[in-house]
């Protein structure tokens, strides 16, 4: 079991999203003080985790809150009505297995929100925190989709890189600011993520935390290479790339470096500006 109470309570949150125990675990070691917990990370942002894995992540970090990722497949966000109700039975699902929260995003043909279906997965998600991701990021005009999510009760945060061109977080920091103070007077908190890492950071934190910044989220992931020492020629595991015989992960060392960056910069002990940390005298 892994400590989950190594240091001290951060000023802002770490949320990294991650699709296994060994992932979860390198996260909160690394600093993390709360997980997303999907399936299939590595594969077009991942899916749905299963139970036995949220229940194995529990096991090992008792004490440290967990989101689910509902998302019964990759691709689009347009989702039919069969998959709309399996979403919704995941929620039912999750509630039952304790997490603190469900992450998911609903979007109509067009690239709008698709008000009806996400407000049904917020009623059954009932008094979970819930997220809307980055389905937000692919919403045709995002300060319409900002409006209407705004005007659902009950969505808790909203993750997004900023509707940002190139989809990293710290290239679209002039809109996320901007949304920062739209939502200072509301129940709807912002969740900057893509693109964060240690040589990131800093500019982000610098930036946003003068408009409310409270919490980042990345994954700190990369393929690893797998332990199979057997590879049948011409045959692979269907994911093409480097993930064709890897194994997706968290790294450690990577949340670390986001961690302490920011505790430096949340007690003052540093200034950064474009990604030169100057110690304060």
């Amino acid at each position: 079991m892994a400590d989950s109470t190594h240091s001290r309570p951060p000023n802002l949150t770490i949320e990294v999203c991650v699709d296994s125990v060994e992932s979860a675990v390198a996260a909160v070691m690394g600093g993390a003080n709360r997980i997303e917990l999907c399936g299939n990370l590595g594969l077009g942002g991942g899916t749905t985790p299963s139970i036995g894995l949220l229940e194995a992540v529990k096991k090992a970090l008792p004490n440290v809150p967990v989101k689910a990722m509902v998302r019964p497949r990759t691709g689009d966000f347009v989702y039919s009505k069969e998959e709309l109700n399996v979403m919704l039975e995941d929620i039912f699902v999750f509630k039952e297995h304790g997490v603190q929260g469900v992450v998911f995003g609903t979007l109509t043909a067009s690239g709008e929100i698709d008000d009806v279906q996400v407000r049904r997965l917020v009623s059954e998600a009932g008094s979970l925190e819930v997220c809307f991701h980055r389905a937000f990021d692919m919403t045709i005009d995002p300060w319409t989709a900002w409006e209407t999510l705004t005007k659902i009760k009950g969505i808790t945060r909203v993750l997004t890189s900023g509707h940002s061109k190139h989809a990293t977080s710290p290239e679209a920091l002039e809109f996320l600011a901007k949304l920062f103070d739209s939502a200072k007077h509301m129940s709807i908190d912002v969740l900057p993520g893509s693109g964060i890492n240690g040589s990131t950071v800093g500019v982000l934190c610098n930036a946003l935390l003068p408009h409310g910044l409270k919490e980042i989220h990345l994954s700190g992931g990369n393929w690893t290479e797998g332990s199979s020492a057997h590879r049948r020629e011409g045959m692979g595991m269907g994911v093409g790339g480097s993930g064709e015989w890897g194994v997706w992960r968290t790294d450690e060392e990577v949340v670390r470096k986001v961690r302490d960056f920011v505790d430096k910069i949340c007690a003052g002990e540093e200034r950064h500006l474009n990604n030169i940390s100057i110690a304060l005298p």
